[in-house]
C-alpha cells in the first residue's frame, strides 16, 4: 500500500429476523449516517462509495444512499454471494492506498427472505455449475437437503472422518457463539445456549448437524468509512485502527481436484488469503488475539481455524477442546457472536466484522472487550468464489 489506510469510521444496526426489519433503503441509510456520526463528519466529504448486497436489483446503491444525499459521488454496486460486504471494504481500500481517493465509503445491507438460500434465476446455468457434481457426488445420501446445507454438512463430516471430530464439538462452538452474542446488543440472538441444547434441537442431517448449526437469514446494515491518513489529520477523525494487510482470492484447482467438500467450502481460498496477508504484514498466525471469522455453519467455524493457521490442519476439535477459541484462550473468534448468533444479512457480514473488529483496536467494545488487543484478523467467505482476508492493527 503505497497510503496508510485508516478505518475513520464505522456504524451498524441491529440485525433482524425477515419480515421483522425496515426496508434496505431505511437500514442502508441508517448504517451509514452512524457511520459518518461515529466519525464526526458530514456525507458531502465521502468521495467514492462501494455498496454490497446479494438480493436486489441493480443500483440498490444508490437508492440506499440517496436516502442520506445527492452528491453526486461514484456509486459502485458489489455482488460477492457472502463475501460482498467485505469486497467492498477490499475496493474501498485498494482507492484509498493507491490514492485515488481520501474517504470511501463501504456500505453492506441485506433484506432477506425467510428460508434456506436459493437462486432467483431457473432459466440460466447457476454459479458453479461445472463443478457442482462434487456435492452431488459426495453427499449423494442427503439430496432432499438445502445445497448450503450439503457443502458445509458435508465438509464438517469428512473432517468427522479424517480426524475423528465429534458432532459435540460443533454443538461446543455454537454455544460458545451464544454466550458471546449475550453481550452483543446489536446480535439477533441474545440467549445462552449450552453444548446440549444444541445437540437437542431439531436435526437436520443425522450425525452431522442440527439445526442451530447453521445460522438464520437475516436483515441488516452495516457501514465503515475507509480514509487516508492526511484526511484524518485535516478532519479531526480517530486514527487509531489502521487496516494493515488485506487479501481476495478465488478458487484454485486446489478447490474441485480431487474431489473434497473441506474443499469445496472454501479451505485453500481462506487458506491462501490468509497466507499472503501474514506475509504482507509480517505476522504470524500466533500473533492473533481476537478474529471474526466467517461461521455460516458451526462446522465452517472449525474449518476456518485450520485454514487461517490458528491451529494446525487436524486438531480444530482440541483447539475447541482447550478453550483456545474463547476468551481466556488463546484466539477469541467471533465475540460479536458471529454469523450464527449475531446474524448473517449476506452483504452486511463482512462490514459487521469490521464494526466488531474496530471497536475491539479502539478499546470500546464493553463486555465483548479483549484484553490487549493490537491486532485483530477479518475473515470472510463467498462460495462461488471469494475470500477475503483482513488484517486490522492498533495505529
Amino acid at each position: 500500500m503505497s497510503e496508510k489506510v485508516l478505518v475513520g469510521g464505522v456504524g451498524m444496526i441491529p440485525f433482524a429476523k425477515p419480515g421483522a426489519s425496515p426496508s434496505y433503503t431505511d437500514m442502508g441509510a441508517d448504517a451509514v449516517r452512524r457511520a459518518l456520526a461515529d466519525a464526526g463528519i458530514g456525507y458531502e466529504l465521502v468521495q467514492q462509495a462501494y455498496v454490497g448486497y446479494v438480493y436486489g436489483d441493480s443500483t440498490c446503491g444508490q437508492t440506499a444512499l440517496y436516502e442520506v444525499g445527492l452528491t453526486g459521488i461514484p456509486v459502485v454496486n458489489v455482488n460477492n454471494n457472502c463475501s460482498t460486504g467485505s469486497t467492498a471494504l477490499y475496493l474501498a481500500r485498494q482507492a484509498v492506498a493507491l490514492g485515488d481517493a481520501d474517504c470511501v465509503l463501504a456500505l453492506g445491507f441485506e433484506q432477506m427472505q425467510a428460508g434456506a438460500l436459493k437462486s432467483h434465476w431457473d432459466d440460466r446455468p447457476r454459479t458453479r455449475a461445472r463443478v457442482s457434481h462434487i456435492v452431488s457426488d459426495l453427499t449423494a445420501d442427503v439430496p432432499e437437503l438445502p445445497q448450503a446445507l450439503r457443502t458445509f454438512g458435508g465438509a464438517g463430516r469428512e473432517h468427522m472422518q479424517k480426524y475423528g471430530t465429534k458432532m459435540q464439538t460443533f454443538a461446543a462452538i455454537r454455544a460458545k457463539a451464544s454466550r458471546h452474542a449475550a453481550a452483543n446488543p446489536l446480535a439477533i440472538f441474545r440467549n445462552v445456549l449450552s453444548t446440549e441444547d444444541v445437540m437437542n434441537d431439531k436435526v437436520m442431517w443425522p450425525g452431522v448437524m442440527t439445526r442451530l448449526m447453521a445460522c438464520p437469514p437475516t436483515c441488516g446494515a452495516a457501514a465503515a468509512l475507509i480514509v487516508s491518513e492526511k484526511f484524518a489529520k485535516k478532519h479531526g477523525l480517530r486514527s487509531d485502527v489502521q487496516i494493515l494487510a488485506q487479501a481476495m482470492t478465488t478458487d484454485p484447482v486446489a478447490s474441485f481436484d480431487p474431489p473434497s467438500m473441506i474443499s469445496y467450502a472454501g479451505f485453500h481460498m481462506a487458506q491462501a488469503a490468509a497466507n499472503k496477508v501474514y506475509e504482507k504484514a509480517g505476522v504470524d498466525p500466533a500473533d492473533i488475539r481476537v478474529c471474526e471469522l466467517h461461521d455460516c455453519f458451526a462446522q465452517n467455524e472449525l474449518l476456518t481455524y485450520e485454514a487461517l493457521g490458528l491451529c494446525p490442519v487436524g486438531e480444530g476439535e482440541k483447539f475447541v477442546e482447550d478453550g483456545d477459541n474463547t476468551y481466556g484462550g488463546r484466539v477469541v473468534t467471533n465475540p460479536s457472536g458471529g454469523l450464527l448468533s449475531k446474524g448473517h444479512p449476506l452483504g452486511a457480514t463482512g462490514l459487521a466484522q469490521c464494526y466488531e473488529l474496530t471497536h475491539q483496536l479502539r478499546g470500546t467494545a464493553d463486555q465483548r472487550q479483549v484484553d490487549g488487543v493490537t491486532l485483530a484478523l477479518q475473515h470472510n467467505l463467498g462460495l462461488g468464489g471469494a475470500c477475503v482476508v483482513t488484517l486490522y492493527g492498533r495505529n
